[in-house]
């Protein structure tokens, strides 16, 4: 709890993945992904209950062993592979919210694919939603220039055009404007916002510049990179 708000942490960990098989369950520094998030919360006494939304067995007792609860099982309509966020996160709300028999003020999605974050980026969303009043906190990192909207490029049937015809006017990096991707560490969602709107963005939602490198891992280079930092 923070200045009586109640908090929920919802890791969604389903069990079907295509990059990599069971990929929630994949090793960084010894550690399964969704154990790595059980590791962050515990140090986050802000948070008053921490769950996986999982389908799948495995899963479940991993996340159970690192600390998390699984009060229910995801739903199969809920587990495939073109599933919202907000589909999940309101599934697993309205769940917890029978199951303990309370309401939760603000929701998190910490997702299991983000192995770098800290506990202090999870404080400061909770800090920043609370405090400025605003509807959610999505944690960002700046776009490397080379990977710029202007700079990338569309190859069809042996053409190559510009995927932004302003991309032409393009000549030294300085001409392009700052852009940044939500990095995936989180997502602190008041519940108005995802139950009464069904959404996660609002002309109210804020954003907490992480500067540290951050990596979401979707394939095996992820995964050996990931491992490579922490190592390192």
């Amino acid at each position: 709890m923070y200045k009586n708000k109640t908090i929920l942490a919802i890791v969604p960990a389903r069990g079907g993945s295509k990059g990599i098989k069971l990929k929630n369950l994949s090793l960084v520094n010894k550690i399964p992904l969704v154990g790595l998030v059980g590791n962050v919360v515990k140090k986050v006494d802000m948070i008053d209950k921490s769950i996986v939304s999982t389908d799948n067995e495995k899963i479940r007792k991993t996340a159970l062993h690192y600390g998390l609860e699984a009060p229910f099982v995801r739903s199969k309509e809920l587990s495939g592979d073109f599933v919202g966020d907000v589909e999940v996160l309101t599934e697993a709300l309205i769940n917890c919210e029978k199951i303990y028999n309370r309401r939760f003020d603000i929701l998190l999605m910490l997702q299991p694919t983000c192995p770098l974050r800290k506990p202090n980026h999870i404080i400061s969303c909770i800090r920043m939603i609370v405090d400025q009043d605003l509807d959610s906190v999505w944690t960002i990192s700046k776009c490397d220039s080379k990977s710029h909207p202007l700079k990338l490029l569309n190859f069809k049937e042996g053409k190559l055009t510009y995927y932004n015809k302003a991309g032409s006017k393009i000549i030294a990096r300085q001409q392009l404007d700052d852009l940044f991707f939500r990095n995936g560490a989180v997502y602190a969602i008041k519940r108005d916002l995802l139950i009464k709107k069904q959404k996660l963005l609002s002309k109210k939602t804020g954003a907490l510049l992480i500067k540290e490198t951050m990596i979401n891992i979707d394939n095996l280079w992820d995964l050996e990179l990931a491992n490579y930092l922490v190592m390192k």
